[in-house]
């Protein structure tokens, strides 16, 4: 059996994560893996998190299964994170899943089982994992025009003009916020645009959104998913707690479905209980029941929201610092859209041959496509990483 098998494609982040430390020099940066860090390079572990689990540690009495759609309190406070009152919670039928990449895997099956035929758009570029899902579950993929690199910005009568080839049944995936890996977000007035589109169309939109509460605010970078959300008919969520809880290897993820009636939403909830049965059983549950009793707990969420606020700001403070240096030692303000984006992320809109140099000549390691990851810099890194990309000929 194994004989038949073929090799599979390498991953380009994981082959860069391999390469960084394997390099010896000591003033080396990482700006490829797509994982939060501090100043120091560590990935903390939020306060409230540290006291949930020595709450629950106390607490807990049993590790017997939840659910087949895991503990509805873990469901209940993520759809009130997510979508507040932007729609009836009878509306809502939802599942745990094994982190947000569980929630985006059960989404695609749910739509191939409603609709065989039908069509995922995807944006230009997305996720390198979204396509690779897609084409492993052999789903049609269509990309749709969305990162202008000469400008840094969104293409947006691109992406408009592409999305006028959907057809009813397709499935539109958006980012909800802190698009990865561009940076670049859709405003509430797009957001309204493509809103409308998608219902002239008859396609269902599917939201990713893995980073709420990195990029303008919790409530803020929800707007645009809350928009989509109360104004479709049918509308797909995949949402994460690896970068706002800082729950890595936890896995904690939850997959919404927002149906137009009871009556569909338990035909969906019925469904997606049979798909986590099929895939994995039942979900996981500490990083879930963590969250949980954050949310649920008066004062271990305002903590919780406060270190997530300096974790956001200090993200921008870094965009900002990088834009000016940039600015100071290019003479101009080509690199501005750094400071504009939001999130981990951003693609400088440099070519594989200056990023293959930035590594060789300065031990500096991003994504081939130049995106980087903000959160690998801190106050003393970035002049450095301004300074080499000038050299470089950026």
């Amino acid at each position: 059996m194994f004989d038949q098998l073929k090799a599979q494609p390498a991953d380009k982040i994981l082959a860069l994560m391999q390469a960084f430390r394997e390099d010896p020099r000591d003033d080396k940066i990482d700006l490829g893996v797509g994982v939060y860090r501090n100043a120091e390079g560590v990935t903390p572990i939020m306060r409230a998190i540290k006291a949930a689990e020595r709450r629950w540690w106390e607490e807990e009495t049993t590790k017997a299964y939840t659910g087949l759609a895991g503990d509805p309190a873990f469901s209940e406070a993520m759809i009130g994170l997510v979508l507040d009152d932007a729609v009836s919670r009878d509306q809502v039928a939802a599942v745990a899943t094994p982190g947000g990449t569980g929630a985006v895997r059960q989404a695609f099956e749910l739509s191939r089982m409603a609709n065989p035929r039908a069509r995922v758009f995807v944006s230009d570029p997305t996720w390198p994992n979204h396509l690779s899902i897609l084409k492993h579950l052999g789903i049609e993929t269509v990309t749709y025009r969305y990162f202008d690199s000469a400008t840094g910005t969104v293409d947006f009568g691109g992406m408009m003009d592409d999305l006028e080839q959907v057809a009813p049944g397709d499935l539109v995936l958006m980012h909800g916020c802190c698009h990865n890996p561009t940076g670049a977000n859709l405003n509430i007035r797009q957001g309204h645009e493509v809103m409308e589109l998608l219902n002239r169309k008859g396609a269902t939109p599917m939201i990713d959104i893995a980073y709420q509460g990195f990029g303008d605010g919790l409530n803020a970078d929800a707007a645009l998913t809350r928009l989509i959300a109360g104004g479709c008919p049918e509308t797909l969520i995949a949402a994460s707690c690896s970068k706002n809880f800082g729950i890595y290897r936890e896995r904690t993820g939850l997959l919404m479905a927002v149906a137009r009636d009871r009556g569909l939403r338990g035909m969906a909830q019925d469904n997606l209980a049979y798909l986590n049965r099929q895939n994995y059983s039942f979900p996981p549950d500490h990083g879930a029941r963590l969250v949980s009793i954050v949310l649920q707990d008066e004062d271990l969420r305002a903590d919780w929201e406060a270190e997530l606020e300096d974790v956001r700001t200090g993200m921008l403070a870094l965009r900002e610092q990088l834009a000016g240096e940039l600015r100071r030692l290019s003479g101009s303000d080509r690199y501005g859209f750094i400071a504009e984006h939001r999130g981990m992320f951003s693609r400088l809109g440099l070519g594989p041959d200056l990023v293959e140099r930035l590594r060789k000549d300065h031990g500096i390691y991003m994504v081939g496509d130049s995106r980087i990851n903000i959160a690998g810099l801190n106050r003393d890194t970035v002049p450095k990483l301004a300074k080499a990309i000038i050299e470089a000929g950026g």
